[in-house]
């Protein structure tokens, strides 16, 4: 962690709660849309309050969510998602007792034929694993977030690990792609190269 001290971002910038409204209940709704794990500093920012009190507030939705206690004290029920930290930051994510049941209800619920998008990320994905949402967003010169979770909820993709510094998550292909592409490994892919106009070129880093 960083500074413990009030963020430094302007106020006047911070859009401020609801007078009334429970600073872990307005980081609830902010978590609820984050595709990255948050740290406590941006989370404060967010919110524009100091970071003592984001980490007070985080530790009471962990104890709600864990049906240990809720903001009153009382006991209440445990939810079918966690809050999480990984890699310096804090995050949703689905409890992993439950993840072969979401798993299937996103592959039954989606349509099996991916988009001109998605298949072009997830060859991203294929050449580059593991790499980052970032990293794909530059290669693809677009925002990629909507199709990184389509291919996630597909089953397609999964999260590798985070970056320890930069608390970004790296991506890598399943089994289930191989299974789905009749090949045994990753390395079975064909070349790039002669796909390419040029034929010599590859997914550069800075295209």
């Amino acid at each position: 962690m960083t500074d413990e001290t009030t963020p430094s971002s302007d106020a006047a910038d911070v859009a401020m709660p609801a007078p009334g409204v429970p600073i872990a209940r307005t980081l609830e709704a902010i978590l609820m849309v984050a595709d990255e794990p948050q740290s406590l500093v941006a989370l404060a920012t967010a919110v524009g309050a100091p970071v003592p009190a984001v980490r007070q507030a985080i530790e009471t939705l962990v104890a709600d969510f864990d049906g240990v206690a809720g903001p009153d004290g009382a006991p209440t029920q445990r939810r079918g998602f966690e809050l999480r930290e990984v890699g310096g930051g804090w995050r949703f994510y689905v409890r992993e007792e439950f993840d072969p049941i979401v798993r299937d209800f996103v592959l039954t619920q989606n349509p099996t034929r991916l988009s001109q998008a998605a298949l072009e990320t997830l060859a991203v994905i294929a050449y580059k694993q593991p790499i980052t949402r970032g990293a794909i967003a530059q290669i693809r010169a677009v925002n990629v977030d909507s199709v990184v979770r389509t291919l996630l909820g597909r089953g397609l993709i999964t999260e590798s690990f985070t970056d320890a510094e930069t608390g970004a998550i790296n991506y890598e292909t399943t089994e289930l792609l191989l299974t789905h592409l009749g090949i045994n490994s990753i390395d079975d892919l064909p070349l790039i190269s002669p796909l390419l106009a040029d034929g010599q070129g590859g997914f550069d880093d800075g295209v």
